[in-house]
Parts: C-alpha cells; structure tokens; sequence
C-alpha cells in the first residue's frame, strides 16, 4: 500500500489539496470524535459538524488565504454561499476519509512512523534528525509525542486510503500517444487584422450620445468617500520592542535547560543488507542467513573491500551504490536492533556481527563519529533573548488587551491617552476608499466598517479595538473624510465620447471581419494584409485561449482553412492555417510523453477521487442543513 502511496505522490498530493487536509498536527480521529456544540450544520454517518466546527474552518481557511494572497486578499470572498458550502464540502470530506480509514483497519509500522518522522524537516539539524529538535517543536506546539504520533499514524493511514484510490489510476500507451499527438499538433498560421481604429472615421455619434451614457451610467463616474486616519496597534511585536532582557537572566535560561543546546552524539555507518523479513519462513531467513554469514567471513578477511563488498551485494537500494554510506545519524534515527549495533562500535573501523532488523540482515561497519555538543552561550545568547521578550511580550499581551481596548471606547476623543498609557506610537494612513484596496491594517473589513461608520465619519471618534488577525488588535479615529462625489458631465464628456467611437467602431471591424471570413471559406478572393506565416503549436503561450481555440478549430480536410475571432473592443482577426503538422513520440521513454501520461492520469485521479467520495456519500450518510449554511457568516 505503501508503494502506491510513493509511486502516485503527485496524485496523493492534489488529492490532500482537493480536501485541504489539516491532519499532520490535528488528527484524523479529531474529525470523528469531535462533535463540537453550537448547533448542527451537517452530519455524517450519524456525526455532527456544528456550527462551532465550521467558524473554526473557516478561520484556518481564511488565515491560508491570507498568508498565500498577502495585500490582495479580502475576508468578504469567504461570506458568500458558495464559499461557505465549499469550506463544509472539505469537511464533510475530511470526516468521510476518516470514517472510511478507520473501518479499513489501516495500520502504519513503527519503521514507517519512525521514517516519517526523521524526514520531516522541522525536525531536524544539518539535515538530520534532531531528538531535542523534535521535542521543543510538539512543546511549542502545546504537544507531546504520544498524542502527535497518533495523530500521525492516523494521517499515514488516511495517505493509505489517497493511494489506494492513486493506485487504481491506469493511463494506456495507445490513449496518451492520442493525447500527445493532439497535444502537440503545430499550424502554420498567417493573420489579417481589422482594427478598430480603421473603422473610427465612419462613425458618427447620434447627438446627445455621450449626455444618455453618462446618465446610464452614473456610477462609473462616482468618487468614492475616502478617509485618512491615525492609528495604535497593540500586538505581541510592538510590546517585545519595549522590553530589555538581562545579560543574567539570558544566562538562566540557558543554564535552566541545557538539553535544548545539547547535539547528542552522531555516527556514521555503512552497512550491507541482504533483505529478509521475519515472516518470511524458515527456508527463506536461513538462506539469508547464510549469505550474509559468508559476506561477514570475507568483511573480516579483508576489511578495506568493505565498501566494494557493500556495492556488489548489499540489498539497500538506498545505500549500495554508496559502498553502504548511511551518513551520519543520531539516536532515534534507525530501528532499535541496529541503532544498539552502530552505537556499540567502539572506534572508526570497528564491524559488527550480523544484526537482525525488521527489514533482513546487516553487516555494519564504523566510518565516524561526532561526539555529543554543546552550542556555547555566546552563540545563542542573542536567540534566548529573543524567544523570552517574545513569551513575556505574549503574556504582557494578555493582559493589556483588555485595558487597551477599554481605554480606546472610554476616552474615545483620542488615541493619545492610549498611546501614552501603553508606550505606542500613533501612525497615520494615507487616503483610501471603504472598498479600494489599501494597505495593512486597512485590508481588514471590519476595522474599515468602523472608520466608515456614522460614528467615525461624524463624530471623529475612535473605533473600537479591532483584532485584524494573528493576535493583533487595531484602534483608529478618522483624520479627514472626502464624501462620495459625481464628476461633472464636461469633465468627463470627451473620454465617453472616445469610449463610445471605440465601441461602435469594434462594431464595424467585427461586421467586416465576419463578412470577409465567410467569403474566404466560400473560395472568393479577398483583399487583405497578411502578416508573415509562423508555427503555432495548440499549447502556445502568449495566446488568449480563445484565439487559440479557434485556429485549432479551423478544418484541416482542405488548406489553406480559415478561422476568426472577435477582439472585444479592438476589432477583428482573421487567421489562415496552411500547414498542419502532427509529431510523433521519439519512444515510450519520450519525457514529453511521459509528462501527458502523468497529467492524464492527474485528470483520470481527480474524476476517480469525485466518484469515489461519492460513494463515501451514499454509504455513510450525508446531511447538510442548507438554511443554516445561508447564515453562517461569522459574527
């Protein structure tokens, strides 16, 4: 099952993005116990998604978002109704996976939970894994390992149900050398275009014309009302700039826990490997036994062809063609069998006896060691400071939150008497419009709502104390305020003048446009300029798909053919295929054919994954209350 999930990492991959899986560090089975309160949105198999549920997956969705689009992103794209159905769509996806892996009985090895684990690069040092790493991340993390490695033997085993469904995935030669050969079809193409601007002269504006489209349209012409405001923003950052760490207290820290700046010790082994599991019988493990028993006789004969020995014999894919390198790991690393055997070397070139692990057995030999470290005080003197200012910046936070955001309602004429009272600074925006993008803070809707009250607009009084996300809290007061205006009909009445010729001249070129192609596909001779002939091929950038679409549309029973295309507002192209070319794969190891194999069974993946989630559907059970969905917006 494992093979499938390694030989389809792609499609396991797009399938964890279908879903937006949360699992590593929350758990699969926190999706099936957890009923939530707060009122039932959904159920599935008889379990409860409360509304609790979905505002807690909405949040981690709009904070993806927010981290992905930066300055672009606005919280109202998530307050629609297709955007709430499809954050409770991937949760009711999420408990479906769950429900389905558990009645599976799907289980993961300790080896595969141990490897997982050394390969995460969170949890590790110069690239290998790091024990004292590993346990200060799950402590940061409000974690221990036995609750995240349950969580995680839960998420391999779901990885075990995506590739269960990757594995099914068969693209045939024959269906993708189609593809490529469609994929990768070339034309020659010459174009004729009719511009709009050719056309400009012939036109002529009904009186009044510009006067009717600016009375139609009067809001293209508004001004929107814009603010200018000042600003405090208390947050663990701005605290942390406050605050000053001793020189003794940094010390305390750091003698308080030496284990955090300890490296333990690392060694570096070879090994030969000749597989064989324990199940495997008592002829099989005997005949293994037997071989590695005689690769032992002739390592201690000659233990300099150690590494030759390792490359000609050794059943480690990962390691022979290495001489049987493993480089160098620290404790936790390997399976206990052979991590006992490497650390009980004695000395650089020591052998071991033949050891017995899950996975056959080894020969392993002793190339080095890195004796356990200490990173010295100097050295971390200036990480500790920063990690302390920013715990007591976090518990100063806490409690000046309420304070903070008391004051700023009580003396709401102000934000002075804050920023004196909690040492800020006042800051101060540019102009920007209640729906224009501006920067942060002001990309928040909530805190711009607020500015653009009555209250604020009005009475210049402050807003309350806004959190705009990540433990950030916002107050501002208006400064100036510009109300909605019209722009003056004269002032804008030569550029809708102009607007309206563009379009009615686009008008003209597309008539003609049309006419000229028809009679082009009857056989007429038409005067036109032609451009140069050159190849376009059907994925080709730097074309808009729809003129791509149609030279690929053009038939190619008789050349030279004929296809055209409307440019909105720009007038007309005509196009003129006199050549198709259709190439064939070099071989079945051709890498562009090897690419659409890949990209067909993406697309085969994703259409096997909808029906099989369907099927999850009708066997478990699924419940949605639509008229809850219509009011779920976060309050």
């Amino acid at each position: 099952m494992f093979d499938a999930v390694r030989n389809n990492k792609r499609i396991v991959q797009l399938f964890l993005l279908l879903i937006t899986l949360p699992f590593a560090f929350w758990g699969v089975d926190s999706y099936v116990k957890n009923a939530g309160s707060g009122g039932e949105l959904a159920s599935v198999g008889g379990a409860p998604i409360s509304q609790l549920d979905f505002q807690q997956a909405l949040r981690e969705q709009q904070e993806r978002l927010r981290s992905t689009m930066g300055e672009n992103f606005n919280p109202a794209m998530l307050e629609t109704t297709e955007a709430r159905k499809a954050v409770l769509d991937n949760l009711i996806n999420q408990r479906l996976l769950a429900l389905d892996a558990g009645q599976r009985r799907l289980s993961v090895s300790d080896q595969q939970m141990r490897e997982t684990i050394a390969g995460i690069p969170a949890f590790q040092e110069n690239g290998q894994f790091s024990l004292p790493r590993y346990e200060a991340v799950l402590k940061a993390q409000g974690m221990n390992q036995p609750v995240f490695e349950s969580r995680l033997r839960n998420d391999l085993a779901l990885k075990q149900v995506l590739g269960a469904v990757a594995e099914g995935t068969i693209v045939s030669s024959a269906s993708a050398e189609r593809v490529f050969a469609v994929q990768f079809e070339e034309r020659l193409v010459s174009e004729a275009r009719l511009s709009a601007q050719q056309y400009a002269a012939s036109v002529k504006l009904a009186d009044g014309a510009a006067q009717k489209f600016y009375d139609a349209n009067r809001a293209r012409f508004e001004i929107p009302a814009q603010v200018r405001a000042e600003y405090l923003t208390l947050s663990p950052e701005s605290l942390a700039a406050q605050l000053n760490v001793g020189e003794a207290e940094v010390r305390k820290e750091y003698d308080a826990h030496p284990e955090r700046f300890r490296k333990d010790e690392e060694r570096r082994v070879s090994h030969i490997l000749i597989q064989a599991r324990k199940d495997a019988g008592e002829a099989a493990l005997k005949a293994a036994r037997e071989k590695i028993d005689g690769l032992l006789e002739r390592v201690k004969a000659n233990p300099a062809d150690f590494a030759k020995l390792a490359k000609e014999n050794s059943q480690d894919p990962g390691s022979a063609e290495r001489g049987g390198d493993l480089g160098f790991f620290g404790r936790g690393a390997m399976v206990k069998p052979f991590e006992d055997a490497a650390f009980g070397l004695a000395k650089e070139g020591d052998v071991s006896a033949v050891v017995q692990s899950d996975f056959g057995f080894h020969i392993i030999k002793l190339a080095g060691v890195k004796a356990e470290q200490v990173r010295p005080f100097e050295e971390v003197r200036n990480e500790i400071a920063a990690e302390l200012k920013k715990a007591e910046a976090g518990r100063k936070f806490a409690e000046l939150a309420e304070g903070f955001t008391n004051m700023v309602y009580e003396q709401a004429d102000s934000l002075k008497p804050a920023a004196e009272k909690y040492k800020l600074a006042v800051q101060t925006s540019g102009w920007f419009a209640r729906n224009g993008k501006a920067p942060a803070p002001f990309d928040n809707e909530k805190l711009v709502a607020a500015l653009f009250s009555d209250d604020s607009l009005k009475n210049k009084r402050n807003t309350d104390a806004v959190d705009v996300g990540k433990g950030v809290l916002v107050a501002a007061r208006v400064v100036e305020s510009k109300p909605a205006a019209l722009r003056p009909f004269d002032e804008v009445k030569a550029d809708i003048e102009k607007l309206l010729i563009q379009e009615e001249a686009a008008q003209l070129a597309d008539k003609d446009g049309e006419k000229k192609l028809a009679q082009l596909n009857k056989g007429d001779a038409v005067p036109l300029e032609w451009g140069a002939s050159r190849p376009v091929k059907r994925m080709e950038q730097g074309f808009p798909p729809e003129v791509l679409r149609a030279i690929f549309r053009a038939p190619t029973d008789k050349l030279p053919s004929f296809a055209g295309v409307k440019l909105p507002g720009a007038g007309y192209v005509v196009f003129r295929v006199e050549k198709v070319s259709r190439p064939s794969a070099t071989g079945a190891e051709d890498p562009r054919l090897q690419a659409i194999k890949q990209q067909y069974a993406r697309l085969l993946a994703e259409q096997d994954f909808s029906a099989y989630l369907s099927a999850l559907r009708k066997h478990h059970g699924v419940k949605v209350n639509a008229a809850m969905l219509e009011g779920s917006k976060e309050k």
